[in-house]
């Protein structure tokens, strides 16, 4: 059987918790930065969860994910 393999694009982007949810960096931060408000560029620091609908689509693209 030969291995399952894993979407480039997902295994760049995403980490798997402990837990089995999916870990992403906050959209939004790249450029026009002049245009956002400072609360946004703050809440949109660090990292945040996908929701539960959003893992459905990216799990598939990981065969080898823990839990």
């Amino acid at each position: 059987m030969p291995k399952m393999k894993t979407k480039s694009s997902v295994k760049k982007r995403f980490k798997v918790t402990a837990s089995g949810r999916i870990k992403v960096a906050q959209a939004g931060k790249r450029h026009g930065m002049i245009k956002r408000t400072t609360k946004f560029i703050r809440n949109a620091r660090g990292t945040t969860l996908l929701s539960k609908a959003d893992e459905q689509i990216i799990k598939p693209m990981m065969p080898y994910h823990k839990k």
